[in-house]
């Protein structure tokens, strides 16, 4: 099944404002009337720029609960409220020109000195309960993370990746393989090559013993063969 968690998360009892004005948003219970009906997987993507906390953590804690595997795909922003939803995939994935944005919950207060006190205190124990989440899925200290959230921190595909948010890009077709072998195994660019080789028109005539001494040949100069990197300047555009 597929969810969809896009525009601003909202509280139950104001969809239906959002829904009037055709807005995009997501309340607790667009996803729980979806969730009812879900066994097993579950596709959750999401391009939101956040929105109320408490509905954001009903959300994060109903996709928690699913009993299946969840896989959360950042398409465009995950933000706030969004960030903390994605942090309940068993796999969050990544697209290469999405991001992630956490930062510290706030409110409009008035008042005297007391109120003032008291919603600093508020806030203070809601950063630290968002914080929980992005604990739980990046590994770092709680210490770390409040400090990232204090200076509103984005992260690109990649940065989202090193710190821990995100497990991997989505797209990312040259993902390595990983071995366990003290010996000397082909690279899949070796493989695919050979491949090519052989699978030329009948007519070609194939050396195959030519093409393993060339094979090992090349393995004997070369123990380690680094992945190609192309660099350059690319245009962009906004």
């Amino acid at each position: 099944m597929k969810l969809e968690v896009r525009g601003v998360i909202v509280p139950n009892d104001d969809k239906w404002v959002y829904d009037l004005l055709e807005m995009d948003a997501t309340s607790p219970k667009d996803i729980a009337d979806q969730l009812k009906d879900a066994i097993g997987h579950v596709e959750v993507l999401i391009n939101s720029g956040g929105g109320d906390v408490t509905a954001g953590s009903e959300i994060y804690t109903m996709l928690r609960e699913h009993t299946g595997t969840v896989n959360v795909k950042i398409v465009g922003l995950a933000a706030s409220a969004a960030s903390v939803i994605a942090m309940a995939g068993d796999k969050v994935e990544i697209s290469p020109t999405a991001s992630i944005m956490i930062h510290n919950a706030w409110t409009y207060a008035a008042g005297d000195t007391n109120d003032f006190k008291r919603v600093y205190d508020m806030l203070d124990s809601t950063n630290r309960g968002i914080a929980n989440a992005y604990v739980e899925k990046t590994g770092k200290s709680e210490a770390e993370i409040l400090d990232l959230m204090n200076k509103e921190t984005w992260f690109n595909a990649q940065d989202a990746i090193e710190h821990g948010f995100a497990d991997s890009k989505m797209f990312a077709e040259n993902t390595p393989r990983l071995v366990a072998n003290a010996g000397q195994m082909l690279s899949d660019d070796v493989i695919n090559r050979v491949s090519a080789i052989m699978n030329k028109t009948p007519e070609v005539k194939i050396d195959v013993d030519a093409i393993a001494e060339k094979v090992i040949e090349k393995m004997n100069n070369k123990t380690e063969t680094e992945p190609e990197v192309k660099n350059g300047l690319k245009r962009f555009f906004f």
